[in-house]
């Protein structure tokens, strides 16, 4: 039985008949580890080891992102990202709750600046799926739970310092609130004079192309701000039909596309993996922005790849393929001025 149609999912879409399509798909989507390996055909017995890790960061994976997992397969690359492996449970040396010392750079609760000239915005701490590399994934959203009050002042914050041109929401995942919401923040973000870019992190057209809605649209691009939106893909099998189609609207409403993705073991550790990728992304519109180093989080050492490792792909990359379609590859180190650039 497909989850799509398991009577717990026809009683909540029953009650939910007036939500958006992607709330009725983050409301179904699979929490329990045993329903994950049911649907996917695997073995069950990898369901208890998965209960340990996934104790303090549950497993989240939407129908349409499941859909595009292989049946049967455990070394699916799209698999790997939100299965809780046993692994997590593992200590391994230099990976922290905090890799990216979010903590350091706090100018008031839910409002983060690192680099200059724009500041980053958490807008929530929901996501659409819950990818096992997280840098985020301790991140202490109950000490300052985001609310209307916590975003006034974290306007009030931007309205105060001229030298903040652009604003980037993050997450969570900020598309996970709904649009009357966002809609309300981005004229709040366009009321101040010196600001001049709204970004957005988002993997919510990818995960749940659904997402990208009319009313989406109007707040994203209805304002005198210059909109931005950078997903997060790292691999070509998640940007099936669906996905091209939501990010043709985003396009074609004259939203910047970029993407980053994380350079995972077992994932995209391959100049194949990572050149489909890329060119997937440049067919869609999309322009390659960064492949990140991996951010040494607690529980997701088993995806680390080597720098050495990374720079050989980089080099590959840029043999075979146009210079517009190479990302760049970095590492956030707390401290710097700006990502450093790796290769």
């Amino acid at each position: 039985m497909s989850i799509l149609t398991s009577p717990e999912s026809a009683v909540r879409a029953r009650s939910t008949a007036t939500s958006a399509p992607w709330q009725r798909e983050l409301r179904d989507s699979i929490r329990d580890p045993r329903r994950l390996v049911e649907v996917l055909g695997l073995p069950a017995e990898m369901a208890v080891e998965a209960a340990a890790a996934g104790a303090d960061f549950p497993l989240f994976v939407p129908p349409s992102y499941l859909r595009r997992i292989e049946l049967g397969n455990p070394a699916d690359p799209l698999f790997r990202q939100v299965w809780p492996a046993a692994a997590e449970a593992e200590s391994a040396a230099g990976f922290t709750d905090d890799p990216v010392e979010d903590a350091a750079f706090a100018l008031r609760p839910g409002l983060l600046q690192k680099y200059a000239g724009r500041a980053l915005m958490v807008v929530t701490g929901a996501c659409a799926i819950h990818c096992r590399y997280c840098f985020r994934r301790h991140f202490p959203y109950d000490e300052s739970p985001p609310s209307e009050r916590v975003w006034a002042g974290a306007v009030e914050t931007l309205r105060n310092d001229p030298t903040i041109e652009e604003i980037i929401l993050s997450g969570g995942d900020p598309l996970t609130v709904v649009d009357s919401r966002l809609a309300r923040l981005a004229e709040q973000f366009a009321a101040i004079p010196h600001l001049r870019r709204l970004r957005v992190h988002t993997r919510l057209p990818v995960m749940i192309p659904s997402r990208v809605n009319d009313e989406l649209l109007a707040w994203l691009a209805g304002t005198r701000l210059t909109p931005v939106m950078v997903i997060h893909s790292n691999h070509a099998q998640e940007l099936d039909a669906e996905v091209a189609a939501a990010l043709r609207r985003l396009r074609e409403a004259g939203v910047l596309l970029l993407n980053q993705a994380v350079l995972l073991r077992g994932v995209n550790d391959t100049v194949d993996a990572q050149a489909d990728l890329n060119l997937r992304l440049i067919d869609l519109g999309v322009t390659p922005y960064y492949l990140n180093q991996l951010d040494r989080v607690r529980g997701s050492a088993h995806f680390e790849v080597s720098v050495e490792r990374g720079r050989e792909i980089m080099t590959e990359l840029r043999r075979r393929l146009p210079g517009y379609a190479v990302p760049r590859y970095v590492q956030d180190q707390p401290g710097a001025a700006n990502k450093v650039v790796l290769a």
